[in-house]
């Protein structure tokens, strides 16, 4: 046999290398696009043309409609007609009234019923759709005016509905308050509480997650058994499959419960308790990483450093450990990021109050919890979904800039330290 005989690669491994390749490829474009999407949104808010949203007046404009009058579900309520002289509105022969009680003659919500017409001949049966009297706007509801904001120009001025007017200051003053107050009558976005809430939540769940994940790694890495290893990694690598949830369901139920009978508490939900929720989340991260990280070590140093006379507990913590920490640092970086962008715990556990305390035994709200909790009811276009989307946007760089550290930097460091470089 030739020593030199080339081998035949298989079939299939173009294939597999060249689905690697794609599915790397898309991962990368997908990540990128949701980044451009996300930035995108929170841009709006320092674009000149942004649109109006509740807490913006909007400029005056020419009505492209007839006589619109003020819609109001209180006194003086207006009839609403789609038509000039349609007098009802038929789906059979002969329908002459819909009534629900005696000598009903109209539909009434208010005193003063009178016609609100929206112009034009509506033949019977059509259907009109609603068009915007100032095509420059979008078309947001106002829960404040109860109106649209392209609407409000088109009304008498004695009759129309009083504007929110914006906080004082401009917009970074307003990120740079201490209220988050996104609904009242002049919004507050103060962002401070919900730093200062982030930062409170992210280091309790770093200062119990960390060790507890470390000090298992050395455990099952140096001292425990072939079985109680094959035993204990999977047990604590199955926790990283948890839904959120569950986690947060059982901090808000068990955790919180204990914590305020046994400790007497204020407040039954506050940062500590979501602080030992997120450490739920964190320590199987950290714990395998670090686990990995030690086994990576060589032998060599654990077996040199028993025949100078040291101890288990000493060659593990003094030159195993040591040897490992550029490992031992990626998964603690991992472990913030995961306790830094985690929602559902935040959301249960925490209280979700924005306070600006450093005290850990008061309510606190993440960013990441305020996306989740007031994404689903704000009004799309306005300035609040705006400065939602930036707070996505900072979650996004600190996440990706934690990940990018750990893969980019310390991994590709212990890979050197144990070559030798």
């Amino acid at each position: 046999m030739h020593p030199f005989k080339k081998i035949k690669r298989h079939p299939f491994e173009p294939v597999a290398e060249w689905s690697i390749r794609l599915i790397a490829s898309f991962s990368i474009i997908l990540i990128f696009l949701i980044f451009l999407f996300v930035f995108r949104e929170a841009a709006g808010l320092f674009t000149p043309d942004a649109p109006a949203g509740p807490s913006q007046q909007a400029p005056s404009s020419e009505s492209t409609s007839s006589s619109p009058q003020q819609e109001s579900y209180g006194e003086d309520l207006q009839q609403e007609s789609y038509g000039g002289d349609l007098q009802q509105e038929s789906y059979g022969e002969d329908l002459q009234q819909e009534s629900y009680g005696d000598d009903l003659q109209q539909e009434s919500y208010g005193e003063d019923l009178q016609q609100e017409s929206y112009g034009g001949d509506v033949a019977e049966g059509e259907h009109v759709l609603y068009v915007p009297r100032n095509p420059n706007y979008p078309e947001i509801y106002n829960s404040e005016t109860g109106m649209l904001p392209a609407d409000i120009d088109e009304i008498p001025g004695e009759q129309a509905p009083a504007v929110v007017e914006k906080a004082p200051g401009g917009l970074l003053d307003n990120l740079l308050g201490d209220t988050w107050q996104p609904v009242s009558e002049q919004p507050k976005f103060g962002v401070w509480p919900l730093v200062i809430g982030t930062l409170k939540t992210t280091l309790i769940a770093i200062a119990l997650g960390a060790p507890l994940g470390i000090l298992a790694a050395l455990y099952t890495a140096f001292f425990a058994r072939r079985r109680v290893r094959e035993i204990v990694k999977p047990a604590i690598e199955l926790l990283a499959g948890f839904p959120s949830v569950v986690i947060g369901f059982f901090c808000l139920v068990t955790v919180a419960s204990f914590l305020q009978e046994t400790f007497g508490m204020e407040y039954r939900l506050n940062a500590i308790v979501g602080g030992i929720g997120l450490s739920l989340a964190v320590i199987p991260i950290v714990y395998s990483i670090a686990e990995d990280a030690l086994n990576a070590v060589p032998k060599t140093l654990r077996e040199a450093s028993l025949a100078l006379g040291s101890t288990e507990w000493q060659t593990a913590y003094r030159v195993m450990l040591p040897a490992a920490a550029p490992g031992v640092i990626a998964a603690v970086i991992l472990g913030i990021g995961r306790a830094f962008g985690e929602t559902m715990i935040a959301i249960m556990a925490t209280g979700n109050a924005p306070m600006e305390s450093w005290n850990i035994l008061t309510p606190a709200r993440t960013f990441a919890a305020t996306i989740g909790s007031e994404m689903g009811e704000v009004v799309w276009g306005s300035e609040h979904y705006g400065i939602l989307f930036l707070l996505g946007t900072v979650l996004f760089v600190v996440s990706f800039g934690l990940n990018a550290l750990t893969e980019l930097y310390v991994k590709k460091r212990l890979i050197k330290k144990f070559q030798g470089h």
